[in-house]
């Protein structure tokens, strides 16, 4: 017979929990949330299947707060949440981001089944905050209100094999009139080029072939560290990272652009030849009232010196129509620059007032049917050059990298999809042999839309990487873990080339 000092203490085991994130808004967002899955995974969590649809133990919503209606949707979502919530016990909730900094007081007012709201600062804490609320039996509201850690410091559960972010900085020291965003991210931090250049070195040790720069104006990188050249020597640091085939940054602010980081881009040759920069207005008199700190000649000479530098480079841009006060006149003005410009592709918003912003309370405000009627036009003209400009591309060798997931009709085309150095997307024929995400092809370009490009013809060569390796390898083991255990493993192909999240914060 057992003595009860034989007998081992009782322990509470608590069953797998599992999480489902929510995303919106831009770049920023989409990183920070690989930060939270990285940590709830760290924390014993296990990623939910993709068809979860609210069914996770913990639903996680990453807001943005540029919208007009970004709270509508937030809570329209927490709505269709609550019954699932009242009916699953132990089930949590939880709200972070821009729209969390920003109405911390009355989110859970508003929707008081929410657990846990914490903001851009502190995103760190959300574990602890999820556990404290499900002990305590409350909602955990807590938001920093300066950053408690450089989020690169926290784990990450990233979302490609082969491709991955690198914030080198946060927050921003503009004052846009459209924007809220430095009021809930706070001015800018920058890291020290060798922690980046460390973690991308240790990205590429375990199969990463594209990195991308990430900040708020990504090339302001230096000021915070009192550098100006900072940007592009990092630019030219990971031209040295043996196995590190492309670099992409994102956003660039026109202020900011200096001539070495145009020198840096052409003479680094894992830098990719592409450059998303926002444009919102080609009238003068609107970026001022937008406290835009340059000019439509300013905006054209930079763009004037990348094509002087780099021949093949694909600009894309992002456009505002209808800014308060906006007239026919500034409107072609804009056109004007579009034509000038020739950009590869542009990201067009309709002006909406961003609560917050002093642009919200402007005089001048457009009506919805001007607005629109502006948009259409700009719409119009812009898809016209895109597909000029694509069809300059027909006849063009090029090595693309192979993606997953970017080519939504490619099971019943029989090809594969990948981006080009200039992160046009190019849907090729699948060749005979076994091609993985993160291998390179190369092909010939045959046809042209305004949106992709097609190589119709056989491919020319396939290379196999260790982007492919890693794909592989991640690949395998997922499949090779039970059914129904879920470990949260990366969801395969490349985080999609920027710019690709409209709205939000890529509207610098």
């Amino acid at each position: 017979m057992t003595s009860s000092s034989d007998r081992s203490p009782a322990v509470d085991v608590l069953p797998t929990r599992t999480y489902e994130i929510r995303t919106y808004g831009c770049q920023m967002n989409v990183h920070d949330s690989e930060r939270l899955a990285g940590l709830l995974e760290d924390a014993g969590y296990v990623r939910a299947s993709e068809s979860a649809d609210g069914d996770a133990d913990v639903v996680v919503f990453n807001t943005c707060a540029v919208r007009e209606n970004a709270d509508n949707k937030l809570y329209g979502n927490l709505g269709h949440l609550a019954p699932k919530k009242a009916s699953r016990p132990g089930m949590q909730i939880a709200v972070g981001g821009c729209l969390a900094q920003k109405d911390r007081d009355t989110i859970v007012k508003r929707a008081p089944w929410v657990d846990v709201v914490f903001g851009t600062h502190n995103i760190g804490k959300l574990p602890v905050l999820l556990e404290r609320a499900r002990v305590q039996e409350e909602a955990q509201v807590e938001i920093a209100e300066s950053l408690e850690a450089f989020p690169s410091t926290l784990p990450t559960r990233r979302e490609s094999a082969y491709a991955a972010w690198v914030s080198i900085s946060v927050g921003c020291n503009n004052t846009c009139t459209f924007c809220i965003v430095p009021a809930l991210r706070g001015k800018e931090k920058d890291r020290r080029p060798g922690d980046i250049l460390a973690e991308i070195e240790a990205l590429v040790a375990e199969g990463v072939s594209e990195v991308t720069l990430l900040g708020q104006n990504v090339n302001a990188y230096g000021s915070d560290i009192g550098d100006r050249e900072a940007f592009s020597k990092l630019l030219r640091a990971c031209g040295t990272i043996d196995g590190l085939e492309r670099v992409r940054f994102t956003s660039p602010h026109p202020r900011d652009f200096t001539d070495d980081v145009i020198a840096a881009m052409a003479e680094t040759p894992n830098v990719m030849p592409q450059l998303h920069m926002p444009l919102q207005s080609g009238s003068d008199p609107v970026l001022k009232a937008m406290r835009r700190s340059y000019r439509q000649e300013r905006f054209l000479g930079i763009i004037e010196k990348v094509r002087a530098a780099i021949p093949h480079a694909a600009i894309s841009t992002d456009i505002i129509v209808g800014f308060p006060g906006e007239t026919e006149e500034d409107f072609q003005q804009t056109l004007h620059v579009v034509r000038e410009a020739r950009f590869a592709q542009a990201f067009t918003f309709q002006y909406s007032k961003r609560p917050g912003t002093p642009a919200a309370e402007m005089d001048g405000q457009i009506p919805k049917q001007v607005v629109q009627e502006r948009y259409e036009r700009l719409v119009a003209l812009q898809e016209e050059i895109s597909w000029e400009e694509n069809k300059k591309q027909v006849g063009r060798t090029l090595e693309l990298m192979v993606a997953e997931g970017e080519g939504r009709k490619d099971g019943t085309t029989h090809r594969l999809s990948g981006r080009a150095p200039d992160s046009r997307l190019v849907h090729f024929t699948k060749p005979d042999q076994e091609v993985r995400p993160g291998d390179v092809v190369t092909v010939a370009i045959t046809y042209a839309a305004p949106h992709h490009l097609l190589a119709e013809g056989a491919v020319l060569d396939v290379r196999r990487t260790r982007a492919g390796d890693a794909w592989e390898k991640r690949t395998a083991e997922k499949a090779a873990k039970p059914a129904g255990v879920l470990l949260g493993l990366p969801k395969v192909g490349v985080p999609e080339p920027l710019p690709v999240v409209s709205g939000g914060c890529a509207v610098d």
